[in-house]
């Protein structure tokens, strides 16, 4: 349980540095067997886009939605949507998850998508 508290203390002290910067926020959930991705906007009261490995278009071709493979397919995903919304420029929320496997490929296929962090 101390481990899930830090990385929401984490992820709060995060999101309060984001909300000052005024950008949209791109928010990274990571369980144990799927990925999720959304975009909210400024005030973050709003999604603008989301993705995940649930959703049948990404999990096509998968083996499963735990891998790393799976993570740069929902920011690919996530970075198409957000274009199609207009939006180039994001904060990247990574949830207090460390920046290392999935949350580092994720954020690696967003950029190559054309989104800004």
């Amino acid at each position: 349980m101390q481990k899930k508290i830090a990385r929401l203390r984490r992820a709060k002290s995060t999101r309060a540095h984001i909300r000052e910067l005024g950008v949209p926020r791109l928010s990274v959930l990571r369980t144990g067997q799927h990925l999720y991705a959304q975009l909210f906007n400024a005030d973050g009261s709003k999604v603008l886009a989301a993705a995940s490995t649930t959703q049948a278009e990404v999990r096509e071709g998968l083996k499963n939605g735990k891998n790393t493979e799976a993570a740069a397919k929902v920011g690919r995903a996530i970075a198409e949507k957000a274009k199609a919304a207009g939006i180039d420029t994001v904060a990247f929320d990574r949830s207090g998850y460390r920046y290392h496997g999935r949350i580092k490929a994720l954020a690696d296929a967003a950029r190559e998508g054309g989104l800004q962090f």
